[in-house]
């Protein structure tokens, strides 16, 4: 081991674990652990976890992490969490769970996502522009269905707040809330009066402002330092100061180096997120957000996202039981367009631009010379014409990525990432460290500590980007067909399909 301390600890509590990695103030991993956790699904669309099991994941986590670094607990300078959102949990006063937390992916308060907006408030404006819909994923229908489904619990908690409220508040002693988190999923206007009570008054969660954080602490920011009992919890010096981190995927942005506007963070995996920052605030039909503030002081937060990414290349291959090298190989031999085939990414519905859970995945063109290669490269073509609708939809509101980083899945191909970068004709960076939630936790800690003045300044110091794919402009010219006829394949699949959804789901 070459570097030397002081270190810094980002801890990255994501859906089926809690994972720690101790880096160096250059932004060098030197060592990571992760412990799983359990999920349970007690109905459809329901997904729990037991908030104890996260206490219990970030003492091993962060134990074994300093461990295996080989470095004294009294090197470490600061650590940051970054966790799921919105992830739900209702705490009695001293901060322990009244019931099982309501994860991210948890979709019960579908009614109640409805009703919010049906109140028609004007800071519903971050979603869609204001036509909606709100995702069942978000603070406030969770908690008008814990109102009315679980009203003894939602009348005794002292505290209905976040994993990453939850983790703080045992750390430190105090219960703050994260501005990424509440401007990304509560609603909170931070140039429009913060916690929106008009809102929650036409819900009638008026009660709810006394439960939530009553502090909203920027990124990176000193919540506090670690108490006596966290401090033996994770065996770290007592009084270490605890940074306030976010949302993993929002964290990740950081720990990719997208912290100037024009820059755009491209997480793919089993779905994708397109996270950009901008100077100027915009809403508009197709989009999230901005969030003003929600990331960094001074600038604004775009989201977009794809429900099926990875998944749907997953399910092929899986389907196939055939390996994804054998698959690269023959779609790589394989023109643009793959000979004449359209794939239509919504095997789960469509989260951004058309935000239509009813709508299905389709395969349009084929003939008896198609085999398995033009379909996998179909489907990739398919996910990239979807990232670039949502890219066209930013455009189109005055934002454009300029600087793209690319992290998660699609990574591990080079067919893949190629394909992204032709089609959008955007140069694609991609970071020495790959786990970049963590990475980003750790410059936040790394502030923290005073180490840095801003997060821009850390991340210009701790993130590497190692390689470019350069888009190749013939291939981008030969695909312009294509991606015109992915455009015109929802509205001309939306009648065929949502019927036949409506028809299974009942």
């Amino acid at each position: 081991m070459t570097s030397k301390g002081p270190y810094v600890i980002g801890v990255d509590g994501g859906t089926e674990s809690l994972r720690a990695g101790v880096f160096d103030l250059k932004g060098e991993p030197l060592a990571f652990a992760a412990t799983p956790y359990r999920t349970e699904f007690p109905h459809p669309g329901w997904a729990e976890q037991n908030p104890k099991d996260w206490w219990a994941a970030i003492g091993s986590s962060v134990r074994q992490a300093v461990q295996e670094a080989g470095v004294s607990p009294q090197e470490v300078c600061a650590l940051c969490v970054d966790t799921t959102s919105c992830s739900v949990v209702a705490l009695d006063a001293s901060g322990e769970p009244l019931r099982p937390a309501l994860i991210w992916m948890d979709v019960r308060s579908s009614q109640e996502a409805g009703d919010v907006v049906a109140s028609g408030d004007p800071a519903l404006k971050i979603n869609g522009g204001g036509a909606g819909p709100v995702s069942a994923e978000w603070m406030l229908p969770k908690a008008l269905w814990l109102q009315r489904n679980d009203a003894e619990t939602f009348a005794r908690a002292a505290h209905i707040c976040e994993y990453q409220d939850y983790l703080n508040l045992h750390l430190t002693g105090r219960l703050v809330a994260s501005v990424n988190n509440v401007s990304i999923r509560w609603h909170y206007l931070a140039r429009d009066g913060g916690y929106q009570a008009g809102l929650l008054e036409k819900l009638g969660l008026g009660t709810l402002l006394d439960k939530w954080p009553n502090e909203v602490l920027p990124l990176g920011a000193v919540i506090g330092g670690l108490t006596d009992k966290a401090a033996d919890h994770l065996g770290l010096p007592a009084g270490l100061p605890v940074a306030q981190g976010g949302a993993d995927a929002f964290i990740g942005m950081i720990g990719l180096g997208v912290v100037r506007p024009g820059s755009l963070a491209f997480i793919t995996g089993s779905s994708h997120l397109q996270l950009g920052l901008a100077e100027a605030a915009f809403h508009g039909k197709g989009i999230w957000g901005t969030y003003a503030d929600g990331l960094l002081p001074g600038l604004h937060l775009v989201e977009g996202g794809q429900v099926s990414s990875g998944s749907v290349v997953k399910w092929f291959r899986d389907l196939l039981g055939v390996s994804y090298d054998v698959l690269n190989e023959e779609a790589r031999a394989l023109p643009p367009g793959s000979e004449g085939l359209i794939v239509q990414d919504h095997f789960q519905g469509n989260r951004t631009p058309h935000t239509d859970p009813l709508s299905r995945g389709g395969l349009a063109g084929l003939t008896l010379r198609h085999g398995r290669g033009h379909i996998f490269r179909a489907i990739i073509e398919g996910i990239a014409f979807g990232s670039e609708l949502i890219l066209e939809g930013m455009r189109g509101h005055g934002f454009e990525a300029k600087n793209v980083v690319i992290a998660g899945g699609a990574t591990r191909s080079d067919l893949w990432l190629q394909i992204h970068a032709d089609v959008s004709n955007l140069p694609l960076g991609l970071t020495k460290v790959p786990d970049a939630p963590s990475l980003g936790s750790a410059i936040l800690a790394a502030v923290a500590a005073g180490h840095y003045p801003d997060i821009a300044t850390a991340a210009d110091a701790m993130v590497t980007v190692e390689r470019v794919v350069e888009p190749n402009r013939e291939a981008h010219e030969a695909y312009r067909p294509y991606y015109e006829a992915y455009k015109r394949a929802y509205p001309a699949l939306t009648s065929v399909t949502q019927p036949l959804t409506a028809l299974n789901q009942g």
